[in-house]
């Protein structure tokens, strides 16, 4: 078959035109397509998701124990209460964003198995022109679009993070990473060694202890944990005097918002004293002859990484009753039976599971252009992390690190849609964020202060990201308490807004 034959079986046969694409369906996304229907009426859109499914993380995760490490009262939408335990299951997650999608007609604008390829900006015709791929039948698809809403995530979804140490090939076991948890893997009488300490080691340990001969939890250096019930007790008694779900749901939010706020203001006015609170619950459940120095001691002030919740302390539970154990070293290697350290130390082990973090994605990993030239995005500047100078009809989702994912993603989507009626009220085909006459000489910085929160994560991938500013309208913060009254009031008509 000619080269000529073969493209024209590839080209797109059809282009959908749209107001708006979004891209992912997961709980940005689904939220996003929720706002749309409710703030900008008579818009059209549709959802375009590389997953059979929707649900994001919830539904490619599918690893022993899996569950959120945010609580559901912030992690769900303002818009939906929360009904369960705080601390929920993926099963539950996908229960409730699936309610969501029916309970609002969403089905119907999310496509799924379309693989965003290339995106594509055209100044003269004002529209995006985006090619994707049908997973499931190898099609080529185009749609063009006045705006593009990114709400893929910010790590990649079909491969995590794995180090690459000596001897790994000799290694006799299975080596996993939690992100592609095989289906096949059984650990019953096995000895397992996962590899971390943050919130994915602390979730799937606790779930295999006592399901596997041992469980070691191995880690270069220790993380902070915060312990607790996975109950509420104000949400409960008020079940219990049959008040509204919908008051329950604003109430305990609020309440969770002001006291993590208090908490996190906290740990850099008076970190040790944060820091010693924290390492007596670990105590109170280990005892004092634990050596909670080691294990769970960390060399960084708390919350400059992030903070896991362990529910009902079941990662401690499982360590006391010496169904998993922790060991605070470096790897040296592997070997044919289990990990080398440079203690010298081995660590017989039949499964190894990385869970090492993930590969940031900058919007998806996705090749985008503005009038056939590539789109660079670390030489642009990010106005308050939703929008990049210099790229059009454009919005990012990137939510909190300290405070649920989807607190941001509500007020980027209220940003969006107050910003989409703003053009259609201005008659403006094109918005773009500039920096202003004062903005001129402000000095560029990374996307985060690593002072401010350093995970490894985005050190990796800091060279990707956008710049910032020393001011807030350059900045992504991680300041919700603030931000929920910010970005309400943002002036659209700033001059940092250029409209076309």
């Amino acid at each position: 078959m000619s080269e000529a034959a073969t493209l024209a079986e590839t080209e797109p046969r059809t282009v959908e035109h749209f107001d708006v694409v979004v891209v992912g369906a997961g709980i940005s996304g689904v939220g996003g397509a929720y706002h749309l229907t409710k703030q900008c009426p008579g818009t059209s859109f549709v959802v375009l998701e590389s997953q059979e499914s929707f649900g994001g993380t919830w539904l490619t995760h599918r690893y022993p124990g899996i569950r959120s490490d945010s609580d559901l009262y912030t992690f769900g939408y303002r818009f939906k209460p929360w009904t369960g335990a705080p601390i929920a299951t993926a099963a539950e997650i996908l229960k409730y964003m699936g309610e969501v999608i029916e309970e609002n007609g969403l089905a119907s604008r999310i496509r799924y198995r379309h693989r965003i390829d290339a995106a594509s900006w055209s100044s003269e015709r004002k529209l995006w022109t985006v090619e994707a791929t049908r997973t499931d039948t190898g099609e080529a698809v185009r749609f063009t679009a006045n705006f593009l809403w990114m709400c893929q995530g910010y790590y990649r979804h079909s491969e995590g993070y794995t180090p690459e140490w000596p001897g790994m090939d000799s290694f006799k076991g299975r080596i996993v990473h939690p992100q592609t948890w095989p289906d096949d893997l059984d650990i019953a009488g096995k000895k397992v060694v996962v590899i971390g300490s943050g919130a994915t080691a602390a979730t799937l340990i606790p779930a295999v202890a006592g399901k596997c001969a041992h469980v070691t939890m191995l880690q270069r250096s220790p993380t902070y944990f915060r312990t607790g019930r996975n109950a509420i007790e104000i949400a409960d008694e008020l079940r219990e005097l049959g008040i509204d779900e919908s008051w329950i749901h604003e109430i305990v939010r609020r309440k969770i918002l002001s006291e993590q706020d208090k908490f996190t203001r906290r740990t850099f006015t008076e970190p040790e004293k944060v820091t010693q609170e924290l390492l007596g619950q670990v105590r109170a459940h280990l005892g004092p002859d634990y050596d909670v120095q080691t294990h769970f001691t960390p060399s960084y002030r708390p919350w400059r990484q992030r903070l896991a919740f362990i529910p009902d302390a079941d990662l401690f539970q499982a360590i006391a009753a010496g169904k998993a154990s922790v060991a605070t070293d470096e790897i040296e290697g592997f070997t044919e039976n289990g990990i080398l350290l440079q203690s010298g130390k081995v660590l017989e082990a039949d499964v190894v599971v990385t869970a090492t973090g993930f590969h940031l994605n900058v919007l998806g990993d996705i090749r985008f252009a503005i009038d056939g030239e590539p789109l660079v995005f670390s030489d642009t500047v990010t106005y308050r992390g939703m929008m990049f100078t210099g790229v059009p009809n454009l919005a990012w989702v990137f939510g909190y690190f300290r405070a649920s994912w989807t607190l941001r993603s509500d007020l980027v989507a209220d940003f969006v849609c107050r910003l989409l009626n703003r053009m259609k009220d201005k008659g403006a085909r094109k918005v773009t964020v500039a920096l202003r006459p004062e903005d001129q000489d402000m000095p560029l910085l990374p996307w985060i202060d690593p002072e401010d929160f350093n995970p490894g994560y985005l050190m990796r991938g800091m060279h990707l990201l956008p710049k910032r500013g020393n001011k807030r309208e350059w900045q992504h913060t991680q300041d919700h308490w603030a931000e929920k009254d910010e970005l309400p009031a943002i002036d659209l008509d700033d001059p940092a807004f250029v409209y076309e």
